[in-house]
């Protein structure tokens, strides 16, 4: 009986325990509804708004955009109407020089197109060539212009489903009209620009017809009869759509199948306005996120509290020797990671005084290149000079043969400073500066320089100033400078028929002197002065040559410069401070 007892007392104890549990269970079921629905209300709403907040500043941005292009292309024709060549070309009949003036235009005002129409609306000029001889009589921009004051401004739809957007103004001459200027505005742009983004844009004139758009198709038609072309549904999409996505919100309307939020807004041009559509997609997935992480938390804590119920001791005292075990073995694992490290540090150690020893490597081997690239030109000289004066010689002209070999003594004292300047880069600060003549320097630069150029017959032009321009600074240093900027001018000039080379001298807050070429330009001008860098040939040059003269000339507290020419080549600018009274008192 006893027994009896013990059995029915241990059987309450466990209904007991198994109702305590369902109730638990399911008020935290309750709870995960409650607060799953709430959320959903509560960020739908939120997420919305956001949407639509940032769907109106792109509408607006959109707006101001179209509207600043097309104020921008009106001031064109009132401008082009009043062009003595334009003029000129309608009173004489001849536009030879009319469509190259108008394609030199049409880069800087951004235009689609320009055209010039006569008095009798043929196209007489255009930067499209192929438009030349085009009847434009009965085009709205053409009548409207001669009948106008003003400018016009004219839509008109084409075959093809597009529109075209043209500003047109009447010319006069002598009060009389005697043609049209036609810009056409480029607002295709626009719509290539929108087809990159997840919205739906289009742009209606003041009849309600769609003359902008992301979908070609509703360009013509008004908003009502372009929703409407959408393709429908079938009945196991909208089913699977309504099971899937349970947070979907009231649709504007549908574009491609897909609900969409509309937001409409005015543009202040000609009644125009301007409809995007933003899938609520976005909204859907970041509310849908937060409700998974929710989910996945209140499935996490059933799951541990079923884990926590279902466990016995002996189970865990099992977990405990396992984890026990795992601990030793990750002990041992760590003493090991250990000892690899410290190993790690000493090769680390060793790496270290090898990359120092081969730093010092690197040193030799640029300083040994660039007493090769300095000297290369002093030798080239001499042994022309050297030519010469045996020349000379044999032709019993003892004069002139030793006017040569006091070139070769210059050239040897020149190759006797570079060596001293070379060895001097190691300790900057230790030479002793003088007024240095940039005149002078540029005529003995331009010495040293003449067998080279002779020899490719090169055009030279020099702007000098009247007054001596005078700098503080080592002039055997700003001489290699120029010297450097002149040999990679006459090699820009290699693959050029006709080489000119443009020297000009100025005085102003700094001493400038700009080397231009008409060669073919730069191409990487970031990587310019960098050691190394070179787009010669190889033999023809190391690539150290800028960059040891824009060292040179940084030592003197000036800059070198480059940049490409706008007629083409490169132009290089040495600026050293000027040596006035103030510089001269500080020096």
């Amino acid at each position: 009986m006893a027994r009896d007892t013990f059995i029915e007392s241990k059987g309450k104890r466990s209904g007991s325990l198994s109702w305590r549990v369902r109730a638990a269970l399911c008020a935290l079921i309750a709870v995960a509804v409650a607060t799953v629905y709430l959320t959903n209300r509560y960020l739908t709403d939120r997420f919305t708004e956001s949407t639509k907040n940032r769907a109106e500043l792109r509408l607006a941005l959109y707006s101001g955009n179209l509207v600043s292009e097309l104020r921008r292309n009106a001031i064109v024709p009132q401008l082009l109407a009043r062009d003595p060549a334009l003029i000129g070309a309608l009173n004489s009949g001849d536009f030879s020089q009319s469509s190259q003036r108008l394609i030199s235009f049409v880069d800087e005002i951004g235009a689609a197109s320009l055209m010039l129409l006569d008095v009798d609306g043929r196209t007489v000029a255009a930067t499209d060539r192929e438009r030349l001889g085009e009847q434009h009589r009965s085009q709205a921009y053409f009548i409207e212009a001669l009948r106008s004051n003003a400018t016009v401004f004219t839509s008109q739809r084409e075959e093809v489903g597009s529109f075209n957007f043209s500003y047109s103004r009447r010319i006069e001459s002598q009060g009389q009209s005697i043609g049209v200027i036609v810009v056409e505005v480029d607002l295709a742009k626009f719509e290539r620009a929108w087809a990159g983004i997840s919205d739906a844009v289009l742009v209606t004139n003041s009849e309600g017809e769609i003359i902008l758009a992301t979908e070609p198709r509703w360009r013509g038609q008004s908003v009502q009869t372009a929703l409407e072309r959408q393709p429908p549904d079938g009945a196991i999409e909208r089913a699977i759509r309504a099971t899937a996505d349970w947070t979907a919100l009231p649709a504007d309307a549908y574009v491609q199948g897909e609900a969409v939020m509309q937001i409409e807004g005015r543009i202040p041009f000609r009644g125009w306005n301007m409809t995007t559509f933003t899938t609520y997609s976005s909204v859907r997935e970041r509310v849908n996120a937060v409700l998974a992480l929710e989910i996945m938390g209140f499935a996490i804590l059933v799951a541990l509290a079923f884990y926590a119920l279902s466990r016995k001791t002996a189970l865990r005292m099992a977990l405990f020797q396992r984890e026990s075990a795992e601990l030793r073995a990750l002990n041992a694992r760590l003493q090991r990671e250990i000892a690899e490290r410290e190993r790690v540090q000493e090769t680390l150690a060793v790496a270290e005084q090898t990359l120092a020893q081969s730093s010092k490597l690197a040193a030799l081997g640029e300083m040994s290149a660039a007493v090769s690239h300095e000297l290369n030109q002093p030798l080239a000289a001499m042994k022309t000079y050297l030519a010469g004066a045996k020349l000379l010689m044999r032709r019993n002209r003892p004069d002139e043969a030793l006017s040569a070999f006091s070139r070769i003594d210059d050239l040897i004292e020149r190759m006797g400073g570079i060596t001293r300047q070379l060895k001097s880069y190691a300790r900057k600060g230790q030479e002793a500066f003088s007024p240095v003549n940039m005149g002078e320097a540029l005529a003995s630069s331009l010495s040293m320089m003449e067998p080279q150029l002779k020899s490719r017959k090169v055009k030279i032009t020099k702007i000098l100033p009247e007054d001596p321009v005078l700098v503080m600074g080592d002039r055997m240093r700003i001489e290699q400078v120029m010297v450097n900027l002149l040999r990679n001018a006459l090699d820009a000039t290699k693959t050029v028929s006709d080489p000119q080379l443009e020297i000009i001298l100025a005085s102003g807050e700094t001493a400038t002197l700009a080397i231009r070429d008409n060669g073919h330009g730069i191409e990487d001008l970031d990587a310019l002065f960098e050691p190394f860098y070179t787009t010669k040939q190889p033999g023809d040059g190391v690539g150290l040559g800028l960059a040891i003269s824009s060292g040179i000339v940084n030592d003197l507290g000036g800059r070198l410069l480059a940049r490409n020419a706008e007629q083409g080549g490169a132009v290089f600018e040495m600026q050293l401070p000027i040596l006035n009274d103030q510089t001269q008192a500080a020096e």
